[in-house]
């Protein structure tokens, strides 16, 4: 296995510690790294607030946000320090780093895996320039003095928002390859959270709309909100049957079977095995 030579914080809210001890605490690229602080925090009111306080407690200047069910497999780390190396020598003042997020013209980048809709995404051969971050896992640098914003409500847009706040700072945001599991449970029909925070993030983010997030753009008008409700109204009538899908309850088994069935897809681990024990440059996989 992989040791890595980054120490990193890594900050996790979590409400339920079965799900995180199954998910997140089980995953492999953790039980032979012992350079890495894990905060776990419980009964904030939003994921900003917790992240924040995270922020404040960390003792590494990398910090990695992830969720409670994700699954990071064996050489998670190894992909991560290739990244940081590449980000090293083209830009070294990133503002924040995730495995899947929107550009500018509302194409995806990165890859994972989630609960109902299988992989999304395609593997990359180094980091690429996004405008915003999915949620799942986010990555800055204590140094950079990004914070989340505190008002933000509830759990949603925590991500477009730290995004806005880099590039505010004219900081740079990247989807790195770092493919993870996203154990979660399938959400067919959005929350009135969600719905709040997206007002939040609207008004406070103004000047930079629209803003393409992984979930829904962002705009002066809300036609995607609408359009939204229309589809999830047209769902519930003619689609009554339909039904979310939950997590497994064994993502071990379920990462070692999606190797199998789906080597294409997972592709990465075929630079999972590096002749040294340090990052390599990014290579073309035929070289």
């Amino acid at each position: 296995m992989y040791t890595s030579k980054i120490s990193v914080s890594f900050v996790v809210a979590v409400n339920c510690f079965a799900v995180y001890n199954k998910n997140f605490l089980a995953s492999p690229c953790l039980k032979e790294f012992h350079r890495s602080q894990i905060l776990t925090f419980s009964g904030y009111k939003s994921a900003s607030a917790a992240y924040n306080e995270g922020i404040r407690c960390a003792d590494h200047d990398l910090i990695i946000f992830a969720h409670q069910d994700v699954f990071l497999p064996e050489a998670w780390f190894y992909d991560l320090e290739r990244s940081l190396s590449y980000l090293e020598e083209t830009d070294p003042s990133w503002g924040v780093l995730g495995c899947y997020g929107i550009t500018e013209n509302g194409l995806p980048r990165g890859h994972l895996y989630t609960t109902g809709w299988g992989i999304i995404g395609e593997p990359l051969s180094h980091p690429e320039e996004v405008k915003t971050l999915d949620e799942v896992l986010l990555i800055v640098k204590k140094s950079s003095g990004l914070r989340f914003d505190d008002a933000l409500p509830h759990f949603h847009f925590y991500g477009t928002d730290i995004c806005m706040a880099a590039a505010e700072r004219n900081m740079k945001c990247y989807a790195v390859p770092a493919f993870l599991i996203h154990n979660t449970d399938q959400i067919l029909f959005l929350p009135k959270d969600f719905y709040d925070c997206y007002y939040h993030i609207k008004k406070r983010w103004k000047r930079f709309l629209p803003i393409q997030t992984s979930c829904i753009k962002i705009t002066k008008f809300d036609m995607p909100i609408y359009e939204r409700k229309l589809r999830e109204w047209y769902s519930r009538v003619l689609h009554s049957d339909r039904f979310a899908r939950s997590r497994s309850e064994n993502p071990a088994a379920h990462w070692e079977g999606l190797k199998k069935s789906h080597p294409e897809a997972v592709r990465e681990l075929s630079l999972f095995s590096p002749k040294e024990n340090s990052p390599a440059g990014f290579q073309d996989n035929d070289g």
